[in-house]
């Protein structure tokens, strides 16, 4: 890509190893499953039901990643210091400043992770907020283990966002001034998840205004729900949006819409101010997906967004949450 005279922080990243979306641990090495998210739920479901499920998403996803010209991930078993290496190879790459690891298969192992290449990578916490002594966990997370922040999937767990279970984990973000990042919405791409109690972002309602000093973080423009968050922004001025991943849920909006419109319209609303750039980026042989990158560019300067602004939203809003200094 051309250079744009500034460098960027990718808020959010998924290091490549496989994770419970719910809030658990995964102890096992290598890539993430695509067709993982699609068990969500499925307690009940039957054999034949969830192989039909899965199929399904597989066919959807091999098409969207023709559509955008992404080879399958690699299926070959790697160490975490293996695929950690090869991350910190895309610095090479790309003008990269640091990536924000938001999953890695647990609190522990993203801390060892991101201790490998603690120049390049953050890490956040991501334990389930409703678990009894969540905040405690959040707690040892950023003091003992160096993560940054907080990444949920809200349509992966079992209690709704607003439960009073989770105020342990929204008081601890508010003591620790750390940001949270929240993904509602559909959920997994083709085939994933369309309903569940914590779809809509509006669901964050109480609690942004309960915790009114903790930035909340909604990933991929709404994913689904740009119109809800939208309404959130405009009654909460604690709340961010990210533009990280495809948005090919722009696909099934009734009406016809574009990540340019999209951002035209979070501007409008919230200011740059409240936009952080990110990629969704996760397996190899993909890495760094600069497609995205190069896309949203695109789109700022032809909404005449000025150069200081566009920093802001690659770069420098992430690294005011973040207390990244010395850049």
């Amino acid at each position: 890509m051309i250079d744009q005279g500034f460098k960027i922080v990718d808020f959010h990243s998924h290091f490549p190893i496989q994770t419970d979306w719910s809030g658990g641990r995964s102890s096992s090495p290598g890539q993430k499953p695509e067709s993982a998210l699609t068990s969500i739920g499925g307690e009940d479901r039957s054999e034949e039901s969830e192989q039909a499920l899965q199929e399904y998403a597989q066919t959807l996803r091999a098409e969207w990643r023709l559509a955008h010209g992404f080879e399958a991930p690699e299926t070959e078993p790697q160490t975490e210091e293996e695929l950690a290496d090869r991350w910190a190879g895309e610095f090479d790459r790309y003008p990269l400043e640091k990536v924000v690891f938001v999953t890695g298969g647990g609190n522990d192992r993203l801390s060892g992770i991101v201790a490998r290449h603690p120049d390049k990578f953050i890490g956040f916490a991501h334990h389930n907020p409703h678990e009894k002594g969540s905040g405690d966990e959040l707690r040892r997370a950023h003091k003992d283990l160096g993560l940054k922040g907080y990444k949920l999937i809200a349509p992966a767990l079992s209690k709704p966002i607003d439960d009073r279970s989770a105020y342990p984990a929204w008081e601890a973000a508010a003591e620790l001034g750390i940001p949270v990042l929240i993904h509602f919405g559909i959920l997994g791409g083709g085939g994933g998840i369309a309903q569940h109690v914590n779809m809509s972002p509006l669901m964050l309602h109480n609690v942004a205004r309960d915790f009114a000093t903790v930035p909340f973080v909604i990933p991929h423009l709404g994913c689904g729900y740009a119109r809800e968050l939208l309404q959130l922004m405009w009654a909460c001025p604690n709340v961010y949006v990210d533009t990280s991943g495809s948005n090919q849920w722009i696909r099934w909006e009734p009406t016809e819409v574009t990540v340019k419109q999209l951002l035209r319209k979070y501007l409008e609303t919230a200011g740059y101010e409240r936009i952080l750039f990110g990629s969704d980026s996760s397996w190899f042989p993909r890495g760094f997906s600069i497609k995205y990158l190069d896309d949203q560019i695109r789109d700022l300067r032809e909404i005449n967004v000025p150069q200081d602004q566009m920093e802001a939203i690659l770069g420098g809003n992430a690294r005011r949450l973040l207390g990244i200094t010395g850049s």
